[in-house]
C-alpha cells in the first residue's frame, strides 16, 4: 500500500470515529415535546374518577348491600284486661320468673290499681306450642295513695325495675314548669298480693331538652344504683346527653355522660354480666322534631329491607355501662321486620333467657305483647 492511500484510510477512519461518538442534534429534545398528547391517557383517568365517585356515593349511603337481616315480632295473646288498648303498657321487668308488665295508669280497667303479672313458664308453653288460649295475667293490686295528686301535671308511670323486693319506677309529669321526671319506690310482696309505692320520698328527674311529653322512660339496677335515660338523645336536642344515677334510697348520685342515639329510647332491659343492656329505639314518623338530618347507626350498619320501604324504625340497640359512662357496644343493631305503614310503638322490653326478647306496645296501633327469636331456641 502506498503512502497516500494510508493517509486517506487513517482520514476516513477519523472520521466515521468522530460520527459515532458526536452528540444528538439539538432538535430531536423540540420533536419529542412538540408531539401531540395521546387521547387515551385523559380518557382513562377521567374513567377512573367517575368509578372513584360512584363508588364513595354508594359507601356514604345508610343502606348495606344486602340489606342487614330483620327480625320478626311474633305475638303472644293476651286475655282482658290487657288485651285491651286502653292498658297502655309502658314497661316490662321480671321479679324472679314472673313477668310484671306496667300499665302507663294503673286504674285504667277501673277497679282500682293492678300491675300485672304472667309466670315465665306459661309464655314458654305458648311459644313451644302446648298451648295456643291468650294468656291471661294475674292482677297485683297496686297501691300508691295521693301520688297522682301530688305530682303536679301527672302523665302516669314509664318504666319499672326491680333490686330483691324493692320496686322502683320513673313518672311522667307535665307541671306547671314544664315537662319534669320522677323515681319512686315500693316494695312487693313476694306472694305477689300487692306492691305498695312509698309516695313519701320520690327524686325528680330534669328533662334534658324542650320537647313536650319526654321524660326518663328507661329505669336500670346496676348494682347500688339506679340508672335512669332520658328519651331524647338525638344531636339536634339533647347534644350532650347524660344518664342520671340514684342510690337505692332515692338520692341523686350525679350523672355518667350517655350515647347519642337519634329517634326514641323507650326502655331497656336489665344489666348483664358484662354491664351491657338492650334499649328500644323507635321512631315515628308523625314526630317531626326527632327527624334527624342524619342516622349515624343506619350509615354504620345500613338499614334492613322494610326499613328501606317505610318511614318509622323499630330497632334494639346494645350499650354498656362502662366506667366513663354509657356507650354504644358496637353490636348492630336488631331491625325488626316492619309489616306495613302502621308504626308499632314499642314501650316494654326484657330478655327472655337465651331465646330473645318479649316486647310491649301502648296503645298503638293496639296492645302486643310480642316475642323476637335471636337465640338457639
Amino acid at each position: 500500500m502506498t503512502a497516500s492511500k494510508s493517509f486517506v484510510l487513517l482520514l476516513l477512519f477519523t472520521w466515521l470515529l468522530a460520527a459515532c461518538v458526536a452528540p444528538p442534534p439539538a432538535n430531536i429534545a423540540g420533536a419529542a415535546t412538540a408531539m401531540p398528547t395521546v387521547s387515551l391517557a385523559p380518557t382513562a383517568v377521567a374513567t377512573s374518577t367517575a368509578t372513584a365517585t360512584k363508588a364513595a356515593t354508594a359507601t356514604s349511603r345508610p343502606t348495606a348491600v344486602p340489606p342487614p337481616a330483620e327480625y320478626t315480632v311474633s305475638a303472644i295473646p293476651l286475655a282482658a284486661p290487657l288485651a285491651d288498648d286502653s292498658a297502655e303498657i309502658s314497661g316490662l321487668a321480671w321479679y324472679g320468673d314472673t313477668l310484671i308488665l306496667l300499665p302507663q295508669y294503673p286504674t285504667f280497667a277501673g277497679n282500682g290499681g293492678f300491675l300485672y303479672a304472667l309466670p315465665k313458664s306459661a309464655i314458654q308453653d305458648y311459644l313451644d306450642g302446648r298451648t295456643t288460649d291468650p294468656l291471661t295475667p294475674q292482677a297485683i293490686p297496686f297501691t300508691a295513695t295521693g301520688l297522682a295528686t301530688q305530682i303536679n301535671g301527672f302523665e302516669g308511670y314509664e318504666a319499672i325495675a326491680f333490686r330483691g323486693d324493692d320496686v322502683y319506677l320513673t313518672v311522667e309529669a307535665n307541671g306547671r314548669n314544664g315537662m319534669m321526671g320522677y323515681l319512686v319506690h315500693g316494695t312487693i310482696a313476694s306472694d305477689l298480693s300487692q306492691i305498695t309505692i312509698d309516695t313519701t320520698t320520690l327524686a325528680e328527674i330534669p328533662p334534658q331538652s324542650g320537647s313536650p311529653n319526654k321524660s326518663d322512660e328507661s329505669l336500670l339496677v346496676d348494682g347500688d344504683r339506679l340508672v335512669t335515660l332520658y328519651e331524647v338523645n338525638g344531636a339536634a336536642l339533647n347534644d350532650e346527653p347524660v344518664a342520671h344515677l340514684f342510690a337505692p334510697d332515692l338520692a341523686a348520685m350525679g350523672t355518667v355522660p350517655l350515647a347519642g342515639m337519634e329517634y326514641r329510647v323507650t326502655d331497656a332491659t336489665a344489666v348483664d354480666e358484662d354491664g351491657r343492656f338492650w334499649v328500644i329505639n323507635y321512631f315515628f314518623p308523625g314526630d317531626l322534631d326527632l327527624r334527624p338530618q342524619r342516622d349515624p347507626l343506619s350509615e354504620q350498619f345500613g338499614r334492613g329491607a322494610t326499613h328501606q320501604q317505610h318511614e318509622q324504625v323499630e330497632r334494639l340497640v346494645e350499650l354498656e355501662l362502662t366506667a366513663g359512662g354509657i356507650r354504644l357496644s358496637g353490636t348492630p343493631p336488631i331491625q325488626l321486620q316492619l309489616p306495613g305503614d302502621d308504626a308499632r310503638n314499642w314501650e316494654g322490653i326484657v330478655r327472655l333467657d337465651n331465646r330473645g326478647f318479649l316486647l310491649a306496645t301502648d296503645k298503638f296501633p293496639t296492645t302486643i305483647l310480642g316475642f323476637v327469636a335471636t337465640g338457639e331456641n
